[in-house]
C-alpha cells in the first residue's frame, strides 16, 4: 500500500463550486478535472458539467472529489469515503475480498477506464472504501 488513506468526497452536482470554494479558502489548485462527458457519459443528463474526478492539493492536503452519477443523490454519510492506493493486483484482491465480506458491494472490482484495477466497498461498519491499483 502506498501512502495515506486519502478522503474522497461525493458532491450532488456541485464539485466543482465546492472545490472552488476549497480553494478560495486554502489556495492550492484544482488538479486533473474530467466531467462525465470527457469519460464517455454524453448522454447522461448534466454530463459537461458533472464531474467524474477532480483532486485538490495544498501542500501536504490532498482531497479527491466527484459529483455522483447523473440520476443518483448523495445522502449525508455516504458522501465520504476513504481512497487507497495498492501496489499491486494481488494486493486489490486481497483487500477487495476482505472487505466485502459482510459488507456490500457498491462496484465490482474491475478494470477502468483510467487504466487501473477499481472497487468501491462498504465495510461490515459502514466504512466506504475506494480502492484503486494503477497498472503501470
Amino acid at each position: 500500500m502506498r501512502g495515506q488513506a486519502t478522503p474522497y468526497l461525493m458532491f450532488d452536482g456541485n464539485a466543482r463550486e465546492a472545490l472552488e470554494f476549497y480553494r478560495s479558502i486554502f489556495g492550492g489548485e484544482l488538479l486533473n478535472l474530467q466531467t462525465y462527458a470527457d469519460a464517455g457519459y454524453k448522454d447522461a443528463p448534466n454530463a459537461n458539467d458533472r464531474l467524474i474526478h477532480v483532486q485538490f492539493k495544498k501542500d501536504d492536503l490532498f482531497i479527491m472529489a466527484s459529483d455522483c452519477f447523473p440520476g443518483q443523490s448523495v445522502v449525508v454519510g455516504n458522501n465520504v469515503s476513504l481512497a487507497l492506493d495498492l501496489e499491486s493486483e494481488e494486493e486489490i484482491q486481497k483487500i477487495y475480498d476482505a472487505l466485502k465480506e459482510n459488507g456490500k458491494v457498491h462496484m465490482e472490482l474491475q478494470d477502468t477506464f483510467w487504466g487501473a484495477k477499481y472497487a468501491k466497498v462498504v465495510d461490515a461498519y459502514g466504512v466506504i472504501w475506494d480502492l484503486n491499483h494503477q497498472k503501470s
